[in-house]
């Protein structure tokens, strides 16, 4: 049988609050009740999600999640990226609700995607459909340093364990050679800023974002690195830094 839709069904708090935040994503109300229960349904084109309110729920402690498969992972999380800017001035990168940025996944063949933890404390997972992965797209940067940052962006942006992605990337940033691969050592460095700002610490996060600005980058360099560039400076404009990332 075909045309078959599958709407996760999620809890929360407040369906009040996952509203406000889903609709800064550009989602719509499709349905809104409070009795019997506090149940809200949202649409964004295809994109169905369903949520439960319960008012005792504790968000920090769930487990809900689901995975949304795209064929462009980069522009839905631009244009979630750019609703999250008009309505805080920033992209949430910490907290609740927040956002990661795309990175491929060493416990997804290296797909790329990301991941929006909402009020509710879900995880909606977004990874690019299979049709849409281009042959070869698993193959990346090898070598220590690679091989880290993929195993923290496994523990921090699937399993959510951010002290562990931390203690991974501090220990592979302080080998003499970390900075071998100049585009490459600005991404993790970047990353370490965004890990560092969701386990509320300030100072790590201008110490990684501080290195990353002494990361000398020739012009090809910094467009490869463009996306990680600009990431820099918004999580600088968080955590008072002036930009300079990557001007080595």
């Amino acid at each position: 049988m075909a045309d078959e839709l599958t709407v996760p069904l999620l809890p929360c708090r407040s369906i009040d609050d996952i509203t406000g935040f889903y609709r800064v994503l550009g989602f719509t109300v499709t349905h809104r009740q409070t009795r019997p229960n506090p149940y809200v349904a949202l649409r964004r084109e295809d994109l169905h999600l369903h949520f439960f309110g319960m008012p005792d729920f504790d968000p920090a402690t769930s487990y809900g999640s689901c995975l949304v498969l795209v064929p462009d992972v980069g522009a839905l999380h631009a244009a979630w990226a750019a609703g999250m800017r008009a309505a805080y001035g920033k992209v949430l990168v910490a907290g609740l609700p927040r956002m990661t940025r795309p990175r491929p996944r060493h416990n997804a063949d290296g797909v790329t995607g990301f991941s929006v933890v909402d009020p509710g404390g879900n995880w909606i997972r977004v990874s690019a459909r299979p049709s849409s992965v281009p042959s070869g797209a698993s193959t990346g940067p090898t070598g220590r340093l690679a091989t880290a940052l993929g195993n923290a962006v496994v523990q921090a942006d699937s399993r959510g364990d951010h002290r562990q992605a931390a203690k991974i990337l501090d220990g592979a940033l302080a080998r003499p050679d970390a900075l071998e691969e100049p585009v490459l050592a600005v991404e993790a460095l970047v990353y370490r800023a965004e890990i560092a700002l969701v386990l509320d610490d300030a100072a790590a996060a201008r110490a990684a974002l501080d290195r990353a600005g002494a990361v000398t980058l020739s012009a090809a360099q910094r467009r490869r690195a463009a996306d990680t560039l600009d990431a820099a400076t918004e999580l600088g404009r968080q955590v008072g830094r002036p930009d300079r990332a990557g001007d080595g």
